[in-house]
């Protein structure tokens, strides 16, 4: 495979052999996923099944089942008769498509959740927050898997709370935050991230709609010039 970058030691692997009783689906993905998002395999390129098999000891079943699972988050596209290629990197204007339906559903969801706000609401925001209080150190995806996690967690909860399932499912459907964090991995932007998580919390938590809805408003704009500004 063209654009490998992740590999072990000095065996030349990519990926590390996982002992039998690891060999489950869900571990075969998140590797795969992990050299997705490190750019292991470019984006682009084919991905060979045979290859990643033989580098994890598995059979090539979880590893299509897993690329099946990957297909459905946008970070691959099955090519007819010729398996499976790495999705290309959003370009400037899916960028800016994807924060402006954003910046249609997200504020004024982020809105009414703060009229329905509750104190099991309120404790549930709190307890999000509390999964990734501070930036990675690292600069890669492995340090940054968490952050990207609850990013979408915490996004997807506020539009729970707002209570319009059509919104939320529309919202989950893109994928959005892996495939922001695939375009860079950066410290100031992950501390910029949680300190202005915090704020929309902080704004909901309050009950009132307007300050909620410019928190999050700020939020999504602050962070679609941040991206738009590396190209």
């Amino acid at each position: 495979m063209k654009g490998s970058t992740v590999r072990d030691g000095d065996t030349g692997r990519r990926l590390a052999a996982l002992p039998n009783r690891q060999v489950l689906a869900d571990t075969v993905y998140e590797q795969i996923r992990t050299l997705i998002m490190n750019h292991g395999i470019a984006p682009g390129d084919r991905v060979n099944i045979d290859e990643i098999a033989r580098e994890l000891a598995v059979s090539g079943t979880p590893v299509r089942e897993s690329l099946a699972r990957l297909e459905s988050e946008g970070l691959v596209s099955r090519l007819p008769l010729r398996g499976y290629r790495v999705t290309e990197l959003l370009t400037r204007r899916e960028i800016d498509d994807l924060y402006a339906l954003r910046l249609l559903l997200e504020p004024a969801s982020t809105a009414r959740a703060a009229a329905a706000m509750t104190d099991a609401h309120a404790a549930a925001l709190l307890a999000e927050l509390s999964t990734c209080p501070s930036a990675p150190a690292g600069d890669g995806y492995e340090g940054y898997k968490a952050l990207t996690a609850h990013d979408a967690r915490l996004h997807e909860l506020i539009l729970r709370i707002a209570g319009n399932q059509a919104v939320e499912q529309a919202f989950v459907r893109t994928h959005c935050h892996l495939h922001f964090f695939r375009l860079s991995y950066n410290q100031p932007v992950g501390e910029q991230t949680i300190d202005e998580h915090r704020k929309i919390v902080d704004a909901l938590i309050s009950g009132k709609p307007n300050p909620a809805k410019a928190a999050m408003t700020h939020h999504l704009e602050t962070a679609r010039d941040r991206l738009l500004s590396r190209f």
